[in-house]
């Protein structure tokens, strides 16, 4: 079967999209979703892997959505090969959370990010999706796509020991992170020392039943436990929580110590869990001993919240431009003059600990 070529003269300013789905169905209704945004042009679809290559090579899209599940190519592989050919954003569509090992694999080959496709494509899901979509569609397009770091595919060597003080300035690191956040994190939690005395806590931006299986394989890699946030967990040295996708993740006291607690509340926020809704929470629990650090990622999550970090004394570290793959977040904190120090991801680790 021959791909699918649209008649597509390339327009300044519009996004070229290559859609990559086994079925018709599907390739027909998001290529219908796309349409709602005329920044956004369909240039060709392919039912596999192995004919979405010959697709990009004939369209060189801007942008590809691209299933998982498909025959003669696989999405991962084809994240692999296209990669090796030349680096374009890939946008992984995945229509349940089982596939999350492929998801994952995915993202470590090169894809920027995946949006979840719902089970029945007739349902009122759709509309969101198609909102989500095309947002991602147009974070995607002006994405630095990098070639693939060791250290996210192996993980990388932890950072040394070194004379901690015994009373740390810092008693919660905070991180926030989006788009790009799973290879990210790859990069900064494997180096930080295995006796690294403050607790760490994450929100990643994904959609609800990644988050234990990304929680379990960053362990993996990292000589700090890592694991997806269960409400009343300690929160203490040695120990890296992930927030749960669907869940808040805010902290109480329990006599001295610090507890995480999660909740479906607030609801009104654009993401659950929120970056500002955890930063707030700290700031307001722990005070001045908060680090708060924001990375990768489109929109504004953790503008506010660092805002409430600032207020309370403690201190802010923002990824540099020259690292993200897509600088929208750390630049909310940047231009709001919140942050205290612009760091490449493969620096952050170690500025995390010099904070100490």
């Amino acid at each position: 079967m021959t791909p699918h070529i649209l008649d597509t003269p390339s327009t300044t300013g519009v996004i070229r999209v290559l859609v990559v789905d086994d079925s018709a169905f599907v390739r027909k209704i998001v290529s219908h979703m796309l349409s709602k945004s005329t920044a956004i042009e369909v240039v060709g679809t392919a039912r596999d892997g192995r004919e979405a290559l010959e697709m990009a090579d004939l369209t060189l899209p801007d942008v590809i959505i691209c299933d998982l599940n498909m025959p003669e190519m696989n999405g991962v592989t084809f994240v692999h090969r296209q990669m090796a050919r030349r680096r374009v954003p890939i946008i992984i569509v995945s229509v349940a959370s089982s596939a999350g090992d492929q998801v994952l694999a995915a993202l470590d080959a090169g894809a920027v990010d995946f949006v979840q496709k719902p089970t029945a494509l007739a349902s009122d899901r759709l509309l969101e999706m198609a909102d989500e979509l095309i947002a991602k569609v147009q974070a995607a397009a002006h994405a630095v796509v990098r070639k693939v770091a060791p250290a996210a595919a192996n993980g990388a060597a932890h950072g040394p020991s070194r004379p901690w003080p015994a009373r740390p300035s810092v008693e919660l690191v905070l991180i926030g992170i989006s788009t790009g956040g799973p290879q990210g994190l790859k990069l900064v939690i494997p180096r930080l020392a295995a006796d690294f005395p403050v607790p760490v806590a994450i929100v990643l931006h994904m959609p609800v039943g990644y988050t234990e299986v990304y929680a379990k394989k960053l362990d993996d890699l990292s000589p700090l436990w890592v694991k997806e946030a269960e409400d009343g967990d300690p929160v203490t040295g040695g120990v890296v929580l992930l927030a749960p996708a669907g869940r808040h993740l805010t902290f109480r006291r329990e006599g001295a110590a610090l507890a995480a607690h999660l909740d479906l509340d607030p609801r009104g926020t654009a993401h659950r869990p929120s970056v500002d809704v955890m930063f707030t929470s700290a700031a307001e629990i722990v005070g001045a001993g908060v680090l708060g650090v924001v990375m990768t990622g489109m929109g504004a999550d953790g503008r506010q919240g660092a805002g409430s970090i600032k207020a309370s004394g403690g201190r802010i570290l923002t990824e540099a431009e020259e690292s993200c793959v897509v600088y929208g977040m750390p630049r909310c904190v940047d231009e709001a003059g919140l942050s205290d120090r612009s760091v490449p991801i493969e620096q952050m680790a170690d500025a995390i600990m010099e904070q100490l």
